[in-house]
């Protein structure tokens, strides 16, 4: 088969024809808008935890709401599977919409529980329940939205097209940081405390339906490329079968392959992004300022580098600029933590989050742009998202609270490192059997 690759492709989406920059702003919006939601708890859990686990010692606040915050990522692998076979049977723009109205559900939990002071034990309840549909709704999101992102690419530029999902994801990193950073800075500690780390979660509740609105005009891809006298039939015939069966029946390899080539990315994800600037803040003593402004730093480059590492994926392909990444992530995590732990400063952790963040971006769009690449269009949306649900899910979710167990049962401050390391070496051990499809024309045959 041929492989098409080209030594130019447009860096912007503005080079693009109209309906496919449609396609690019419409799900990176709702994307980006997602994500937002579902990480500013992160940037709040030191607001959070007093307020619904006061029982707790410092210690045990801690683990217990970066436990809340893991919580939903127990759900994105349901959410992968059930929001993915929906894609796959009844089409990626109706999945998508879907998980919006879910996200703004959650939100809109969190912004009206009433602390523990008010109700007892049924405010973490609330909130777990909340994290549980926030989970299970971004489980979803990232499969559909990457899976219509690549097909509609042309064969040379799904590296791309792919590349706005994570720098969408990384937008709602940056405008989550900004805002608590902003809200901090404004209200003051005390009223943070009290009542304004609820403003976050009232505006995620309010952007779901300008998200909703933008994606219901989106063209879907699911019976892309059929006679439009056949569509219909085209969709009876998806509606009719079962995406979950054929996937854990047909493809149950290629499945674990991509689990495995997605884990030391969600890893990398969780400890650079939002372990990080917290383990600086609480064990190092920066202000809690830097932490955020760690993450805004974090947002930013990945949403700026993305679209020219999709690039640079079409042009060399996706597994070398995989392996490259990791193995310079590999020879760079322990130095950086030394770096940071010897001498912690705010200038120091910029420069090590916006280091990181580079390889982050590097190793993260060729590998999301892979997934879809792995799997049959019946399938497509379900395996690639049930792949990326559980690669967050056991390892990425629940990373800032296995790195915060390490850290106290060790007492070793470069803790966090090893478990990274570990992740990353083992998902790149698993290129020797994934085959990279840059430029193929992945449905035919």
């Amino acid at each position: 088969m041929t492989v098409l690759r080209q030594s130019h492709l447009p860096l912007v989406a503005s080079d693009l024809p109209v309906s496919r920059r449609r396609v690019i702003v419409g799900t990176t919006i709702g994307n980006a808008l997602e994500f937002f939601d579902f990480t500013v708890f992160s940037f709040l859990m030191l607001f959070i935890g007093p307020l619904f686990f006061p029982a707790a010692s410092a210690y045990g606040q801690l683990l217990l709401t970066t436990a809340t915050f893991g919580v939903g990522f127990l759900m994105r692998p349901v959410g992968a599977m059930l929001i993915g076979s929906y894609s796959d049977r009844f089409g990626r723009r109706s999945a998508l919409t879907l998980t919006l109205f879910l996200m703004g559900l959650g939100c809109g939990l969190m912004a009206l529980t009433p602390t523990y002071a008010q109700i007892g034990m049924a405010a973490p309840l609330v909130m777990a329940l909340a994290r549980l549909i926030q989970g299970f709704a971004a489980g979803g999101e990232v499969g559909a939205a990457t899976t219509l992102l690549v097909e509609h690419a042309p064969a040379s530029q799904r590296g791309f097209y792919a590349s706005w999902q994570f720098g969408s994801q990384s937008l709602g990193i940056f405008l989550g940081a900004i805002m608590v950073a902003a809200l901090v800075a404004g209200l003051g500690q005390g009223a943070m405390a009290e009542w304004g780390w609820r403003i976050p979660f009232f505006i995620g509740m309010l952007t779901a339906p300008v998200g909703w609105y933008i994606r219901r005009h989106l063209e879907d891809t699911l019976v892309a490329g059929v006679p439009s006298a056949q569509s219909r039939q085209a969709m009876e015939r998806a509606a009719r079968s079962s995406p979950l069966r054929e996937l854990f029946g047909k493809h149950k390899a290629t499945l674990c392959k991509s689990v495995l080539l997605m884990l030391g990315a969600m890893v990398s994800t969780q400890i650079i992004a939002f372990y990080m600037p917290a383990y600086a803040a609480r064990v190092l003593g920066l202000p809690t300022t830097s932490s955020l402004l760690a993450s805004v730093v974090v947002g930013a480059v990945c949403f700026l580098l993305s679209p020219w590492v999709g690039w640079l994926a079409d042009r060399w392909g996706r597994k070398r600029v995989i392996f490259h990444s990791r193995l310079l992530t590999l020879v760079a995590i322990v130095p950086c933590f030394q770096w940071l732990i010897a001498a912690p400063s705010l200038s120091s952790l910029l420069l090590i989050i916006g280091l990181l963040s580079v390889l982050l971006t590097l190793q993260t769009v060729p590998g999301i742009t892979m997934l879809p690449e792995m799997f049959p269009k019946s399938v497509r949306t379900t395996g690639m998202a049930a792949a990326y649900g559980i690669g967050v899910s056991v390892f990425g979710g629940f990373a800032q609270f296995f790195v915060t167990w390490l850290l106290q049962v060790t007492e070793q401050a470069l803790a966090p490192a090893w478990y990274m390391m570990a992740t990353v070496a083992l998902s790149t051990l698993v290129l020797l059997w994934v085959r990279d499809r840059t430029g193929e024309d992945i449905d035919g045959g």
